[in-house]
């Protein structure tokens, strides 16, 4: 299917339109900061054990009836194994904590019984909150030396703007929507880098061949040509992903529910930002058909009278 949709014709409204998101993200992400779940913040974590499987909806249900209040609950291995998460500021004894929660439990079913407990520093959450962004920092240099190489630096910095531009995004939404924090989400967004940069690629890659086939047109219009080439493409991969992200976001229970929510929104955002931000971005910074040709190397001996 040939599509001739004049994209960068709505560059300026794309940038104004992204300018407010992230504005927007940045304000939140200042001012309510993030929900961190207990990998981050720190808290008891009790694993127990039931004989038959458990609903997660019914240990909810028991613990609100003792008024046990911020509890993560999730399967551990199987539906009969779960972690209790709670975080340190419970207003229950610290000492007494375990058994509150298994007494909590018997009075729904008896057949239960607790494995271990472990404490959850605020001090490993701390340096988990450092390793993360140091992570999410070193991808995107590693990306833009690459793309740099690969193709021109024009596009490096192009690629790096539509990474960032989606990292903050994603992470303002959670900030806005107060939707819980933890390592699943922090995977998600570095998988989301993963995805973008990879949309992002395969739009440069058709950009560069076109530069380089075509004799005529503006950067302009041989970038607009390229987005059209590979609509078909994006659209595919965006749409396929987000069935089975919506699929686990409706069917896969409370333990992925975030990480599913960021990868939803990631993909979203990320494949807009690739046709309005990377592409616009190089378009900004001046790339040209020069930037891609492949230097012209002397050959010894052609500045020589060949009649010598």
């Amino acid at each position: 299917m040939n599509f001739n949709i004049p994209f960068l014709k709505f560059k300026n409204i794309a940038v104004i339109f992204s300018a407010l998101l992230l504005i927007g993200s940045i304000t939140s992400l200042a001012t309510k900061g993030l929900n961190v779940g207990l990998d981050f913040s720190g808290g008891t974590m009790i694993q127990v054990k039931y004989d038959e499987p458990v609903e997660i909806q019914e240990i909810h249900k028991a613990l609100d009836a003792k008024n046990i209040q911020g509890a993560v609950v999730q399967y551990f291995g199987s539906s009969s194994d779960v972690t209790i998460k709670l975080p340190n500021n419970i207003d229950i004894d610290n000492d007494k904590l375990d058994f509150v929660v298994l007494s909590a439990l018997e009075a729904e079913r008896s057949d239960v019984k607790k494995v271990r407990r472990a404490f959850l520093s605020a001090a490993v959450g701390d340096e988990l909150k450092e390793d993360g962004s140091l992570a999410l920092m070193t991808a995107l240099f590693c990306i833009m030396v690459y793309v740099a190489i690969r193709f021109e630096w024009k596009f490096a910095l192009g690629s790096v703007a539509a990474l960032a531009h989606d990292v903050i995004i994603v992470a303002g939404f959670f900030s806005f929507t107060q939707v819980e924090f933890d390592l699943t989400v922090l995977a998600a967004i570095l998988a989301v880098i993963g995805y973008s940069l990879n949309d992002t690629i395969v739009v440069y890659d058709r950009i560069r061949e076109n530069f380089l086939k075509m004799r005529n047109g503006s950067s302009l219009e041989i970038m607009n040509r390229s987005l059209n080439q590979t609509l078909t493409r994006t659209l595919i991969t965006s749409i396929t992903t987000l069935l089975v992200l919506t699929a686990l976001f409706v069917f896969g229970g409370e333990l992925i529910h975030g990480f599913a929510t960021a990868l939803i929104v990631g993909v979203l955002i990320g494949t807009y930002s690739s046709i309005y931000v990377a592409s616009a971005a190089a378009l900004a910074l001046g790339v040209k058909k020069e930037d891609l040709m492949p230097p012209e190397i002397d050959k010894e001996g052609a500045d020589q009278d060949p009649l010598m």
